[in-house]
């Protein structure tokens, strides 16, 4: 029995937690049993924290036995109880870990709801539900806990009915570890079965290897009810896929099945097991700047951390377990990182996620294009940061293109390369604000009216990638919308000699534009790139985009420009063979501004100063449409006379 020293103190729920208890209770009342899968998971972390903690600190051990978790009901008092005897926690960890969502990413969850049940439901799986799962069939939840190494008089009681706060206080708890209990809602009864309760922990929780113990059907004796067997030390043909799923959801705490996985066993030099997983959704905290979720380091079944960077960053949404047999048990964390033998580790682990992307690219076209989806942006950066793999990674690209211009992007290099006209030296790109911008872009226009394919990239770590690749097989990278237009051996020499004919004839043209620009241009220049539109901005061949400079200022970084774009004119435009005939000053300087914003505006940029530019294009209008008028009017008197 426990006793109460302190008085209770009662707390408010963090605003998230009560839209997210809400949620969960409304919305997974077909999925109840899963309840039970949390809190065992739950309770296995717990273990596996003691268990680490204990190879610094043997005396964490000597209380408690064994490690196990136990679960029992009382059909009387209409309570589940899941009990375990691992790390425990203190006051402070409990209101932290409790009362609080810390995560970053819980605001974007809330901001996904929809409000239908079904999609609601999966959006919470894939969040993970954790502790709070038991307010799916409770309207009364009880936790007492005690950390291990603290005293007994620092056990704690939380206690909540869900509803918008709870209570905690502190009580003398003998025991170590976490005891969670369940007060069940009316219509609950089937929770109160040994064989229902039985079932759910074999089809969820049979991998956990830990023994889950409880009581045997009317007697007093304990036994174990699963395999408590490590699923990733067992042969892959005792091993059914439901199997590996359920383990999924166990080490990812995701509600949904992943998307792949791959299950191998590695013999040689060094000596480890890899059970690693692909998400079919991207985890919430795939974009925090430091993730608290990764994959399982475990030494001869021994968990040892849970590290986001036991893989390089890009491959920061894999999860599961890597189990090593040649690591010391007694290394801390900060050796671990520098540990040889966990570096080959890695590089396999790479290897073999590297692998099964090829395959499911290669063989499962559908489930690959699920998979870029939700992680192409990630694994771009593997360009960047890992080398060794970059020819590998960049096989694995998709986009969308100018030959293909649906936004799913499943173009790949190699197809790319298949499709090159004959005589065509470079891969052409163009990297814009978004998918619309990129399809739309002025720079295109030379290259559709010859056929030549353009890949369309808006990601932003699309022109760090670009960079670091250089060449995919031989084949150079050349940005449409930098530099000089340079077709190579698709350049047609006939229109060359024109275009030289017609930029004589708009010299004087061109100067005063760039006069009346000022430096907001390096250059006005007479376009080879545009056949539609009337003007476009092109930047030097090593300048950092507007985008990717307010990126950089965004992120703090002190930013050096490579110059101004130069501002290029499409001659056959008939706003440009106005502007060559314009003799009013005026009209010819608020032509030549108006060229200029359309071409800021084309590249997805922001006007300085958007009311001149309204006042030009309104000046220029009135002006055409007076201009109209009197031609009319003059044809009309004609007519009549």
């Amino acid at each position: 029995m426990t006793e109460t020293v302190q008085a209770k103190e009662t707390i408010g729920f963090q605003a998230e937690i009560k839209q997210l208890l809400h949620l969960m209770i409304h919305s997974l009342y077909s999925n109840k049993e899963i309840f039970l899968r949390e809190l065992i998971s739950n309770a296995a972390d717990a273990a596996e924290k003691l268990r680490f903690l204990a190879l610094a600190d043997e005396s964490l051990l000597a209380e408690g036995g064994e490690l196990k978790i136990w679960v029992d009901y009382d059909p009387e008092a209409r309570t589940v109880t899941v009990r375990d005897n691992g790390i425990g926690m203190t006051r402070q960890e409990v209101i932290d870990h409790i009362g609080t969502i810390a995560s970053s990413g819980t605001r974007e969850f809330l901001k996904s709801m929809t409000g239908d049940v079904a999609k609601d439901s999966q959006l919470i799986g894939q969040f993970g539900v954790g502790f709070y799962s038991a307010f799916i069939v409770a309207d009364r939840v009880t936790l007492e806990t005690r950390k291990a190494g603290t005293p007994a008089e620092e056990g704690v009681r939380w206690e909540s009915a869900g509803e918008g706060e709870y209570t905690i206080e502190t009580i003398t708890r003998p025991e170590r570890g976490t005891c969670v209990t369940l007060h069940l809602r009316s219509g609950e009864d089937e929770f109160l079965s040994s064989s229902r309760l039985r079932e759910i922990i074999k089809k969820f929780s049979d991998h956990i290897p830990l023994p889950i113990v409880m009581k045997k059907e009317g007697k007093t004796e304990e036994e174990v009810v699963n395999r408590a067997l490590a699923l990733w030390t067992r042969p892959r043909e005792e091993i059914g896929a439901s199997d590996y799923e359920e383990f999924y959801k166990h080490v990812a705490h995701d509600f949904n099945p992943p998307l792949a996985y791959l299950h191998s066993r590695v013999e040689g030099t060094t000596d480890y097991t890899l059970l690693l997983y692909i998400p079919s959704r991207p985890p919430f905290d795939l974009w925090d700047r430091e993730p608290h979720h990764g994959v399982k380091l475990y030494v001869k079944r021994v968990f040892i951390m849970e590290d986001p960077k036991l893989l390089p960053r890009y491959l920061r949404f894999v999860r599961g377990v890597i189990d090593a047999s040649d690591l010391p048990l007694n290394v801390s964390r900060e050796l671990l990182q520098e540990n040889r033998t966990l570096e080959r580790i890695r590089a396999g682990a790479v290897k073999k996620v590297l692998g099964l992307l090829e395959d499911l690219a290669e063989k499962e076209k559908d489930k690959y294009q699920r998979f870029w989806q939700a992680f192409g942006t990630v694994l771009k950066e593997g360009i960047i940061e890992d080398s060794k793999n970059r020819d590998r990674l960049a096989r694995l690209l998709r986009f969308a293109s100018t030959y293909d211009e649906a936004e799913n992007q499943n173009v790949s290099l190699k197809d790319y390369l298949g499709r090159m006209k004959e005589g065509q030296e470079k891969i052409y790109y163009l990297v814009a604000e978004n998918y619309q911008a990129a399809k739309s872009s002025p720079h295109l226009e030379v290259f559709r009216t010859k056929g030549i394919e353009v890949l369309l990239l808006w990601d932003p770590v699309d022109e760090w990638w670009v960079g670091h690749l250089g060449a995919f097989e031989g084949k150079p990278l050349q940005s449409v919308a930098k530099g000089e237009l340079d077709l190579g051996q698709l350049a047609d020499a006939n229109e060359a000699k024109a275009h030289e004919l017609v930029e004589q004839a708009y010299a004087a043209t061109i100067a005063k534009v760039k006069q009346i620009l000022g430096d907001k241009v390096k250059e006005v220049k007479l376009s080879r790139r545009l056949t539609d539109s009337p003007a476009c901005l092109v930047l030097d061949a090593y300048a950092l985009s507007r985008r990717m400079e307010s990126i950089l200022k965004a992120a703090g970084q002190e930013v050096f420009t490579a110059g101004k774009p130069v501002l290029e004119l499409n001659p056959h435009h008939i706003l440009v063979r106005r502007l060559q005939d314009e003799i009013d000053p005026k009209r010819f300087h608020d032509l030549s501004w108006l060229l200029y914003d359309q071409a800021v505006l084309a590249e997805g940029g922001q006007l300085e100063d958007p009311a001149a530019f309204v006042r030009r294009f309104n000046d220029v209008l009135q002006a055409a449409f007076r201009e109209a008028e009197k031609n009319s009017a003059g044809s009309a008197g004609g007519n009549n006379h």
